[in-house]
Formats: C-alpha cells, structure tokens, sequence
C-alpha cells in the first residue's frame, strides 16, 4: 500500500501566497509522476499542474505563471509553489501518485485525502 500525505494548506488573503507538500510513504520501487488537483464546492475535480519523472511539467491555463510545481519523484514528494492566489482558487488540493510496485511496468494510482486552501480577505 501507499499513503500520500498533504500539507501547507490554510487561509490566505487574495494576492498571497502558499506552498503544499505532498509526501509519498510505503511500497513504491518507482513514482512515474505525480500531480496536484483541486475541487471547489459544487464543481468537479480539476487537474492543478502534473510532473512526471523526467522533469515534464504541465499547468492547468487558469494557474499558469503564478503557480509552479516541483518535486523529486526518487524522493516521492511533490511541492506546489502558489503566488498570487485568488478568491477562485479556493478549493480542497489534493495530491496524486502515479507508482510502481517493482520493476514490472503496472502502474497505481494514489490519492492524498487533500488539504483545504481557502483565499478570503
């Protein structure tokens, strides 16, 4: 089994900023990427911004320049660096492993049990 364990997340003024973490424990031989996404009441889980074990890096249009992702995957930890945050991206983050048991190519999916980021004045 594997456990995604979030953290960072808390009450900001509009314009501030924030920073998550997300740390990756248990049976893992390889993490092929790794992810941030977020769901706001009332509306569908949405991707954040990705990045995979080479480096590869992808942002959803309505955080690209404000919000960077980075992270180690031979480490199992990812970071989302979040400036200038806006009253629309309060939301519940959640954080996503893509893993590998061994050296077999089969892939599992994880998910943290999310962290609250709520952008208020």
């Amino acid at each position: 089994q594997v456990q995604l364990v979030e953290s960072g997340g808390g009450l900001v003024q509009p314009g501030g900023s924030l920073t998550l973490s997300c740390a990756a424990s248990g049976t893992i031989y390889m993490t092929n990427a790794m992810g941030w996404y977020r769901q706001a009441p009332g509306k569908e889980r949405e991707l954040v911004a990705t990045i995979t074990r080479g480096g590869t890096t992808a942002y959803a249009d309505s955080v690209k320049g404000r919000f960077t992702i980075s992270g180690d995957t031979a480490k199992n930890t990812v970071y989302l660096q979040m400036n200038n945050l806006k009253p629309e991206d309060t939301a519940v983050y959640y954080c996503k492993g893509r893993v590998q048991y061994s050296l077999l190519p089969v892939e599992h999916e994880y998910w943290g049990q999310g962290t609250q980021v709520t952008v208020s004045s």
